[in-house]
């Protein structure tokens, strides 16, 4: 029995919903509604164009950290597998969600609102050659990361035995590079917007 339930128009009383045996189903049709809604916001928001880039760039500066961490750790040669293998697998999880969503905004927003606003602006090679570079060189920086990843896995002594460990060491520091690089490409890209705007 509903009490007192709020429909469209007014209210009714429990006495008029016990003579209307689908007063519960409004009810909980009110509050499926009420959970869609909210549901669709919070999509709506994680959606929108500066909560992805936002999105994006953290979860690049936090693969770019855990190698940097990695290279701590490669440097002060611990011998823990997981001291090596825990900051390669988080650097290269973010850097894979940070393509995902770059991905999504490239798609959604960049080549429909963003890229024509820079082309038509102060720095139209800002999109021609920066955002075509780093389109491209992001796509070194996840093969990269799971080499890593496979060589960390590895324990010290069998590095040293294959002669692994100077290129476990030296591919940490091509990725930490390159996503400072990447870094700085999608710095001078929002530059461009903006300039553009």
């Amino acid at each position: 029995m509903v009490s007192g339930a709020k429909i469209e128009g007014g209210s009714y009383s429990s006495k008029a919903a016990a003579n209307n045996d689908y007063g519960c189903l409004i009810n909980v049709h009110t509050y499926s509604v009420s959970a869609i809604l909210l549901y669709m916001d919070i999509i709506s928001v994680l959606t929108a164009k500066p909560v992805l880039i936002g999105v994006h760039l953290g979860a690049a500066i936090i693969g770019i950290d855990a190698f940097m961490w990695l290279l701590g750790k490669l440097t002060d040669k611990s011998s823990l597998r997981s001291d090596r293998l825990y900051p390669a697998i988080v650097g290269t999880g973010a850097f894979v969600f940070s393509w995902l969503v770059g991905g999504y905004y490239y798609v959604k927003y960049y080549g429909l609102v963003v890229k024509p606003v820079i082309k038509a602006g102060v720095a139209p090679w800002a999109h021609i050659i920066v955002m075509e570079s780093k389109e491209h060189i992001f796509l070194f920086i996840i093969p990269l990361a799971v080499t890593i990843v496979l060589l960390a896995i590895l324990n010290p002594t069998e590095l040293k035995k294959h002669q692994l460990d100077s290129g476990l060491l030296t591919l940490t520091v091509l990725v930490v590079g390159i996503g400072f690089l990447i870094g700085a490409f999608g710095f001078i890209i929002s530059a461009a917007a903006r300039w553009g705007a």
